[in-house]
């Protein structure tokens, strides 16, 4: 009689804790908003028919990466692994088979995320259309095609943990920082990498390069940094992709409309909040400003093509037509993304808060590179600003990476 109590009540213990272990609908709504706030679908989504299959072709200085499948797809995606194969995952980046992941994907920022975020991101993740699709495998050159290196760039650069709260900081700073440093990876763009592409020591968020376009400070620097941004205007920003002082475009246009634009206004302010309060890092460059002959010609080209946008003092129309004149973006060290407009045109980022578009024609086929390093010249050092001098050198070397 015993034994078949005892087997009753382990019987019982067990069917409750399989119970127990179903997520709730408040934690898969809760890991829905954090996959969103992630960003996750901007890589794991290379056929829109298929969210979250995978199979995105990711560049790097290294080679092409190719994002594994998300869905509970149980022979090529997610669908066989354990809660603790997806915690491993995020927190140490090793994969079930005990094979360490590349840094592409960012699990050096979601090592800070806590156990129950990863679970409730687990929970929604099975919640998705299972899809087959198998990646292809990584495409990198030697030694880095043999994943044993990243055990070496692990010791070197990947220091695994949680995020601990500062208990002097306010609510909204510590949910900020979660957010930026930690599910958001906000650096894997805005910080600038070492030659084994791991972030440079005392240079967070001071910038960085990333497939063409220059990914701007996010630290309190004068010119090319947030620090005449408010509160408000970074929240506005990352809400709509545009406030009255600059345009999202590029890679950060996609992560405001498949991330930012879709968070709460709470997270949205406290993302806000940390990053206003971030001092000026490492110092800005020194200002090589260009020839007078390089700002008359610029002046020329901006009275031809851009004045009736832009209007003759910079200010254009903002939300719709970005203001020139103290913008960040414009007077980074590095005139990457600058070029890339001026090159490809633009579009306004569309987005629920910001339906009304606008748009900036492509000058490629109608500039000489000389024209676009004169007018990039102009705009960078008009009207207050200051941005060193760029050539038609540059200008060609951008039109062959686009």
């Amino acid at each position: 009689m015993r034994a078949i109590l005892a087997c009753l009540f382990l019987c019982g213990a067990f069917a409750a804790h399989a119970f127990a272990a179903e997520p709730s609908e408040e934690t898969i709504e809760r890991g829905k908003a954090l996959v969103e706030a992630g960003d996750c679908a901007g890589c794991h989504t290379a056929d829109p028919a298929k969210p979250f299959a995978g199979g995105k072709r990711i560049d790097t200085p290294f080679g092409a990466i190719y994002s594994p499948n998300l869905t509970p797809d149980r022979e090529t995606g997610i669908g066989a692994w354990s809660d603790q194969d997806f915690h491993g995952a995020l927190r140490f980046g090793v994969a079930p088979d005990g094979s360490r992941y590349y840094p592409a994907f960012p699990y050096p920022n979601f090592t800070r995320l806590t156990r129950p975020d990863i679970l409730a991101i687990r929970a929604y993740l099975s919640t998705l259309t299972p899809f087959a699709n198998k990646a292809p495998p990584p495409e990198l050159r030697f030694p880095l095609n043999h994943r044993v290196v990243m055990r070496l760039w692990n010791y070197l650069f990947f220091r695994p943990g949680i995020l601990q709260p500062e208990q002097q900081k306010g609510t909204d700073w510590n949910r900020g920082r979660y957010l930026v440093e930690g599910l958001g990876h906000c650096g894997v763009c805005h910080t600038p990498k070492n030659i084994f592409g791991a972030d440079r020591r005392g240079r967070a968020f001071s910038g960085g390069l990333v497939g063409g376009w220059f990914a701007p400070r996010l630290d309190g620097a004068e010119r090319g940094g947030l620090k005449s941004w408010s509160v408000d205007d970074i929240a506005e920003y990352l809400a709509s992709g545009r406030n009255g002082r600059s345009h999202a475009d590029g890679p950060m246009a996609e992560v405001i409309v498949d991330s930012t634009s879709k968070m709460s206004d709470a997270d949205i302010h406290a993302i806000a909040v940390y990053l206003k309060s971030l001092p000026s890092g490492p110092p800005e460059p020194a200002v090589l400003p260009p020839p007078e002959t390089s700002m008359k010609a610029g002046e020329a080209v901006y009275a031809h093509a851009c004045i009736a946008c832009h209007e003759a003092d910079g200010s254009g129309a903002p939300r719709i037509y970005p203001p020139l004149p103290g913008n960040p973006l414009l007077q980074s060290a590095d005139p990457a993304s600058t070029l890339r407009v001026i090159l490809d045109g633009a579009q306004t980022v569309t987005t629920p808060r910001a339906p009304n578009t606008g748009s900036m024609p492509a000058y490629a086929s109608q500039l000489s590179d000389q024209q676009i390093a004169d007018v990039t010249n102009y705009i960078r050092n008009a009207w207050g600003n200051a941005g060193s001098a760029v050539t038609a050198e540059q200008v060609a070397q951008a039109r062959k990476t686009r």
